[in-house]
């Protein structure tokens, strides 16, 4: 069998409750569906940080946040597993958002059509021009952000849900999903060379702006009620109530964050941000149909997965930069035709990075040692399979997360623990029996043998971490 083309699509914020055929139908993800129908679903997937740089430079590295000392946003890094690819003879393209920083460092790409976040107005984000401002500018458009929506009388009661009113293709989704369709019909390299493509699309990201095509069909829709109670936000710990606080004083891409959301307000939220989700979904059929009419469709692996989730008022939180749910677990769906047990759905405990290993396999290249991630083709192929016992995530002080030098989450099976670095106090809930984390039983003297254990497992991991990757810096030079 040649090698396959391989098609990594990653969004942008998207949490694990987003694909209808896993369950989710307060969400409409028709071609997610076909992938998930006719590929792998990860069902457990979790990420190794709660933010966008140290989670991406994780899964392009294969190492902890802590390993590859990207711990917060903004963070240098500039290398990945991409590199592997483009020397083997992959062509290896990025369209949209990678999120490294540099933002345009190539990391192994051959080229980099970059879009970054849809909103990069607030003054603490370094300037940059991407690809999608110069088209916006091109076409004589003011682009949508948080300086343009404060101008709304109805700012402040939103919640970073507006609905896109300019011309759809120049949304940031379609922009890039639409680029990536160009790139599919019109490269014209060599015809035995395999790709990567690497598809990365700003949304459902915030702000929550998908077009009124996509929000007509969820009028009226319920949707799932966010866990928010008065008890649970007054148990949380020092650093997450920080969060909140924090996020009460900013209005981070857009979003003016309440202490008290009403719960119309909050279905409100959540309309736009899955609608956001359905247009995504409508771009991943476009590409589908790219790889069609390419020839190359029953050749192609496409590879599915968010770099984090959304709390969308989770615990009355916004956005991420947490360790509940609804901000660590993601969606991963892999679609291999003739390669993979069609219909998988697997539901072990697994860590983001685990895909890149994935790729580096189905490109039939060496794993190399030092990584601390491991394949998920095992699972899928019939091969020696064993979940993650643990999942680990991880992340620093930044300007953001405050009031903590660091938090490190640890979940099994059954069990999540989260601690700080710097005070006593922490969370730990039981999945099984309290799966919308409402009760934090930290304190709880029966639990106290799975909170000690829990404790050691994160030391463990440090130590084993240490010894693991010793040599992975030397290896880029």
């Amino acid at each position: 069998m040649t090698r396959p083309n391989i098609v990594f699509i990653m969004t942008d914020q998207q949490r694990f409750d987003s694909i209808a055929a896993l369950g989710h139908d307060h969400v409409d993800t028709p071609h997610l569906d076909r992938l998930v129908r006719e590929g792998a679903a990860f069902t457990n997937t979790y990420v190794a940080s709660p933010s966008c740089a140290p989670s991406r430079a994780s899964l392009f590295l294969g190492l902890y946040p802590h390993s590859s000392g990207v711990l917060r946003n903004d963070e240098r890094w500039s290398h990945s597993w991409v590199e592997h690819l483009s020397r083997s003879g992959y062509r290896c393209t990025s369209i949209g958002k990678m999120h490294t920083y540099p933002y345009e460092t190539p990391v192994g790409f051959h080229e980099r059509h970059v879009v970054e976040n849809k909103d990069r107005t607030h003054p603490e984000l370094p300037f940059f021009l991407d690809n999608w401002d110069k088209a916006l500018w091109a076409r004589g458009i003011r682009k949508p952000s948080r300086l343009t929506y404060c101008d709304r009388d109805d700012y402040r009661e939103r919640l970073g849900a507006f609905p896109w009113e300019l011309p759809e293709d120049m949304h940031a989704d379609s922009f890039v999903g639409n680029l990536a369709q160009h790139w599919l019909d019109v490269y014209d390299g060599p015809e035995d060379e395999p790709f990567l493509l690497h598809v990365g699309f700003p949304g459902p990201h915030p702000p929550y702006d998908p077009p009124t095509r996509h929000l007509k069909a969820y009028e009226g829709r319920e949707m799932p009620v966010p866990p928010h109670s008065r008890e649970d936000l007054d148990a949380q710990p020092r650093p997450i109530r920080a969060l909140r606080e924090h996020h009460y004083e900013n209005d981070l891409d857009g979003v003016v964050h309440l202490e008290d959301p009403t719960q119309e307000q909050m279905q409100r939220q959540r309309r736009h941000y899955y609608a956001n989700v359905t247009l995504i979904d409508e771009q991943v059929g476009g590409i589908l149909g790219a790889l069609e009419r390419r020839g190359v469709l029953e050749n192609t692996v496409v590879i599915f997965t968010s770099d984090h989730g959304d709390a969308l008022n989770d615990h009355g939180l916004s956005q991420k930069w947490n360790m509940y749910e609804g901000s660590v677990h993601v969606p991963a769906v892999i679609w291999a035709p003739g390669r993979i047990d069609a219909g998988s759905v697997v539901e072990d405990l697994v860590s983001l990075m685990d895909i890149g290993p994935t790729v580096l396999e189905l490109a039939d290249l060496p794993v190399p040692e030092w990584m601390e991630a491991r394949s998920l083709l095992p699972a899928v192929t019939g091969g020696d399979w064993e979940g993650r016992r643990y999942v680990f995530s991880e992340h620093a002080r930044d300007y953001i997360l405050t009031d903590t030098a660091l938090m490190t989450m640890v979940r099994d099976p059954r069990y999540k623990l989260v601690e700080f670095l710097d005070i006593e106090d922490g969370q730990l809930f039981d999945l099984q029996e309290d799966p919308l984390e409402e009760r934090d039983l930290w304190d709880d003297p029966d639990h106290a043998e799975v909170r000690r254990r829990l404790h050691e497992a994160i030391s463990t991991w440090r130590a084993e971490s240490a010894l693991h990757t010793a040599t992975w810096a030397e290896s880029t030079r």
